[in-house]
């Protein structure tokens, strides 16, 4: 046979057990990884659609993991390669790194997400116990990327009124999350 014609071969289908597998690692990893998308795409949307694209190469690929390895290390080694793709693909990088550099930021990225998941997770339940204004506000500048400038529009305010609900949000939610932090070390 032919090697275009092996390499085009479809992969034997998992087996149940490893479905199995998959499905419960990906889905313990899952806001661990979209939050390492996030940190190099920017943008929740985009982060939402790499992570589908990684978590169907995943599923595609599963049979290359091997059972007991670290599972992080592996499904954030493809969601980097699904963000390049991504990138070249949209032409949405804003910064055009040599592909080393972007490796090495990746790598150091990876373990700085590791460590961000307590705090993290203590962020989304003190933004979930926002006023919805404030929810809403906080989503649009940060999730969405809208510019203060734009949302001060769409309310009929001075920016500088929305820069000021910003700071006190972010004092609220630092004590929140400090909190939630001291609860659960403690």
């Amino acid at each position: 046979m032919p090697d275009e014609i092996k390499a085009q071969a479809p992969r034997p289908a998992l087996p149940p057990e490893r479905q199995e597998e998959l499905v419960r690692l990906l889905n313990g990893a899952h806001a661990l990884l979209l939050r390492y998308v996030m940190s190099l795409v920017a943008n929740r949307h985009d982060a939402e659609d790499v992570m589908q694209r990684a978590s169907v190469v995943m599923w595609r690929r599963f049979d290359t993991f091997e059972t007991g390895t670290d599972f992080i290390a592996w499904a954030t080694t493809v969601a980097f390669y699904e963000v390049r793709n991504f990138q070249r693909a949209t032409g949405r990088s804003r910064l055009e790194f040599d592909d080393d550099l972007m490796q090495t930021l990746a790598a150091e990225r990876a373990q700085q997400v590791r460590q961000w998941s307590p705090r993290l997770d203590a962020l989304e339940i003190c933004v979930e116990k926002l006023e919805p204004a404030q929810r809403a506000l906080v989503e649009a500048i940060y999730t969405e990327g809208i510019e203060v400038a734009e949302m001060a529009r769409q309310q009929g305010r001075a920016a500088q009124t929305i820069y000021n609900q910003l700071n006190f949000i972010r004092r609220a939610l630092a004590v929140c999350v400090q909190r939630r932090m001291a609860e659960a070390a403690g």
